[in-house]
């Protein structure tokens, strides 16, 4: 009876001996170089998770699947920071040809008021064109005429005395006539 029970016990050592290691257990590496076994390993973890809480295997894919959400993470933020750049770069532009567009609309709005300023007068305004002649420009162009000393009549003027006007000038004259003599008084 001893001997059936030992032969049982050694045929079953013997076939629990034969069967083949398990396979090594796949590292994070392997897992995240090959997404598609990952893929797999996390299908058969996940069907019955409290039996394989603790297989090194299925501790290996979940550290892989959380490098891989990392560094998805990491390229989405150095994305979301280079487009963020490069709408601050246009902002920048906006606002450098905002002031641009500002600095022209005030120096044609002060070159317009000069030209109205100097309309007055028959005075066009200095173009580029002109600035390089100094031509009296043409039009209705106040000139002073400065009289010669030598053709002016020289008027004494005593102090306290009104200076008589000139012939031909432009001040206001008095025309005074003789006074009559009266009959009777010589």
């Amino acid at each position: 009876m001893n001997k059936p029970l030992t032969t049982l016990l050694i045929g079953a050592a013997t076939l629990a001996g034969c069967q083949p290691e398990p396979p090594p257990a796949r590292t994070v590496d392997e897992f995240v170089d090959n997404p598609i076994l990952l893929e797999a390993v996390m299908v058969r973890c996940s069907r019955d998770s409290y039996e394989y809480r603790y297989d090194e295997e299925c501790r290996n894919a979940r550290a892989a699947v959380s490098t891989i959400q990392a560094k998805e993470e990491e390229a989405r933020r150095k994305e979301l920071e280079a487009r963020s750049e490069r709408k601050r770069e246009a902002l920048r532009r906006t606002r450098q040809a905002e002031a641009e567009a500002r600095r022209r609309a005030e120096e044609a709005e002060r070159l317009r008021k000069e030209a109205e300023y100097l309309a007055q007068f028959g005075v066009l305004p200095p173009g580029e064109e002109d600035s390089e002649t100094n031509d009296l420009p043409e039009g209705n162009v106040p000139i002073a005429v400065v009289p010669e000393t030598e053709s002016m009549p020289q008027a004494t003027v005593s102090p306290g005395s009104i200076a008589p006007a000139t012939p031909g000038g432009n001040a206001p004259t008095v025309r005074t006539e003789p006074a009559e003599e009266e009959p009777g008084t010589d």
